[in-house]
């Protein structure tokens, strides 16, 4: 197995931020438009509630994959350096990347609070999978 084969699912999540981010941007500028709010609007007050729901959730959910997703970075990049990459940890990594794509769906279209949370605890089991594997490589 090759050892940056854990870095495909990596980069696969930050090309998803990517898109968030467009995303975000596709919805907030035309939103801020239409709300006649002014970018520099921004620096004496929260105006987040004069946009609507829609546009909040793009950006919220591009602050939730500037989060979490850090510790899944590291421990993928310090994994394929260590030359430590298995099944477990490549099973673990696309886990980890196809339920934070979920998450970001949900958040984003339809917004159900139990449904992204319930996505947001698989997927930080896959990422504890994930850590715990290499914990257990490296101490056990």
């Amino acid at each position: 197995m090759e050892n940056t084969e854990i870095l495909t699912p990596v980069m696969v999540l930050v090309g998803w931020t990517l898109f968030i981010l467009i995303w975000l941007y596709a919805k907030r500028i035309p939103a801020m438009s239409k709300a006649k709010i002014k970018p520099d609007d921004s620096l004496n007050q929260d105006l987040s509630a004069a946009l609507p729901l829609g546009a909040r959730q793009v950006a919220a959910n591009y602050n939730h994959l500037m989060e979490q997703p850090t510790i899944f970075y590291a421990a993928a990049i310090a994994i394929a350096l260590m030359g430590h990459v298995d099944q477990t940890a490549i099973y673990a990594a696309w886990a980890y990347v196809i339920l934070r794509i979920l998450h970001s769906l949900v958040q984003c279209i339809y917004h159900k609070v139990m449904h992204r949370w319930s996505l947001f605890m698989l997927s930080s089991l896959a990422l504890g999978v994930l850590v715990v594997n290499e914990l257990i490589k490296l101490f056990g």
